[in-house]
């Protein structure tokens, strides 16, 4: 007597997780664990399929890294009104930082073995503050003025996240101070 099996090799397998989820999860595992705990397999344990199911979503670590990386700036993206003066622009920058660090470090001070997001999503996120810094620069400095922007909040949040500031004093009235000085620097 022949047995009926019903599996069949040629039919696909359900999807049992989407790259959406994949991406959140390993966001999350980036900012609890670091980048030395966002692994595959630890993705695919929070996602509940087996490790060699994620293949099917994200090629290899590297590319979910640029996808958590690309996320990441996406949603920095998001949380930028246009219309926003520099000011409003750093203040959410280090916010965003301050919450999610291990995904700003990625985005902003990555290794240099590391895959970075597309310059699409790049472009998307410093748009806001390119008009900022061209109301103040003008048009023709408006970039260098968005670089010079980035550059000083990136190493304040840097040092800020790393414990840097150790000599006492007010840190806030420093980040303040700080933003001041830029955009009275960069104003035309």
């Amino acid at each position: 007597m022949a047995t009926v099996n019903s599996y069949s090799g040629d039919m696909p397998t359900p999807d049992r997780t989407s790259l959406d989820q994949i991406v959140s999860a390993a966001r999350d595992i980036l900012e609890a664990e670091g980048l030395a705990g966002l692994t595959m397999q630890s993705v695919a344990s929070a996602v509940g399929v087996r490790a060699p199911s994620l293949y099917k979503r994200v090629q290899s670590r590297d590319d979910l890294i640029r996808l958590v990386a690309e996320a990441t700036v996406q949603e920095l993206s998001t949380r930028l009104e246009p219309g926003a003066t520099v000011a409003d622009y750093a203040s959410e920058f280090r916010a965003f930082a301050l919450e999610r660090p291990a995904g700003f470090q990625l985005v902003m001070a990555p290794g240099a073995h590391l895959p970075r997001p597309g310059v699409e999503y790049l472009l998307a996120a410093t748009e806001p503050l390119l008009r900022a810094t061209a109301l103040l620069a003008g048009e023709e400095h408006a970039l260098d003025a968005a670089r010079t922007v980035t550059a000083w909040a990136t190493g304040f949040i840097g040092m800020e996240l790393s414990g840097g500031f150790n000599l006492g004093g007010d840190v806030e009235a420093a980040w303040d101070y700080g933003v001041e000085r830029l955009v009275a620097a960069i104003s035309a």
